[in-house]
């Protein structure tokens, strides 16, 4: 039963990851609108989608009472509110970057994100770190100088994107809220922003909700698009292990790579591919140190030295 409810966790975790990988090519099919009208739609119709789905899942009276907790806890709220924040900027910065043709920037953000949560989890809460993960941290910091260097331009998306979602993970620690209600309250906060917009995009004509039929159902998609992996991770997340998830996170960022390359036809030099090697190395070495093997292959070697 274990094994079932493990194995069903992997599934929805790698579906969930898989998604994200995927998900340039949904963005690339309204490129014609400006990044800016795309993220109001995603952050108005993720709200109205999540609000459906907790009013269907009955999860609307929980959601009414941890809303009127938070109102009272002036740390939470500013948590939330810079969760809001940092996760609508966060979906801007990967909208504009995808339609403006650099795929493969936001690729390397996702692979370099896993690194600077755990830079933050050192300066903000005082984690100590481990020989492996200080080397992971010198092998990444080698891959994005060399991109530095060779094109003389800080991969800013990338590092952007990283830092975004690290911080955006760090407030959410803060909240500790149910990831459905989560991010309801998080689209709650900003949609008055997005109607606000919407409301000057009409008064300046230029709106491209209504432009076509087409135009407009992508547009209010995105809010599934949106909200739909959340739930899938949420649901994997509670049956795989936190070193699965380790693992598994690498799934977005590999297809995102792929469709850059392949599908979009991005350039990748072989600049590009030794800064990701530096980056995959980094990766691996940080990821392998998160598991159980390295800590049972030092338990056999002392049970081998002491006998």
């Amino acid at each position: 039963m274990k094994a079932l409810k493990e194995n069903d966790g992997v599934l929805f975790a790698a579906l969930s990851y898989a998604i994200w990988g995927i998900v340039p090519i949904y963005w690339k099919w309204i490129d014609e609108v400006p990044a800016d009208e795309i993220l109001a739609h995603r952050v108005f119709w993720s709200f109205i989608f999540m609000v459906i789905l907790l009013v269907s899942t009955r999860k609307w009276p929980a959601f009414m009472i941890y809303a009127k907790e938070i109102m009272k806890q002036p740390r939470k709220l500013a948590a939330l509110t810079i969760a809001s924040a940092l996760v609508s900027a966060n979906w801007g910065i990967f909208i504009w970057a995808v339609n403006s043709g650099r795929i493969l920037e936001t690729s390397l953000g996702y692979y370099i994100n896993p690194l600077v949560s755990v830079l933050l989890g050192v300066l903000v809460l005082r984690e100590k770190l481990g020989k492996a993960q200080i080397v992971s941290f010198i092998l990444a910091a080698v891959g994005v100088l060399v991109l530095t260097l060779h094109y003389g331009i800080v991969p800013w998306v990338s590092l952007l994107l990283a830092i975004t979602f690290g911080l955006y993970g760090l407030a959410k620690k803060m909240i500790n809220a149910d990831s459905s209600i989560g991010l309801t309250l998080e689209t709650l906060m900003v949609t008055p922003f997005a109607v606000g917009y919407f409301i000057y995009l009409t008064y300046q004509s230029r709106g491209m909700f209504f432009e076509s039929a087409g135009t407009g159902l992508l547009l209010a998609g995105g809010g599934v698009v949106t909200a739909l992996p959340l739930l899938y991770f949420a649901k994997g997340a509670q049956k795989v292990p936190l070193s699965m998830l380790g693992f598994l996170q690498y799934i977005a960022p590999t297809l995102t790579l792929i469709l850059g390359v392949f599908v979009y036809h991005e350039t990748f030099t072989r600049i590009h591919l030794l800064a990701f090697m530096f980056i995959w190395s980094a990766l691996t070495i940080y990821t392998l140190s998160k598991t159980k093997w390295p800590r049972v292959r030092t338990a056999k070697i002392k049970e081998k030295n002491s006998a």
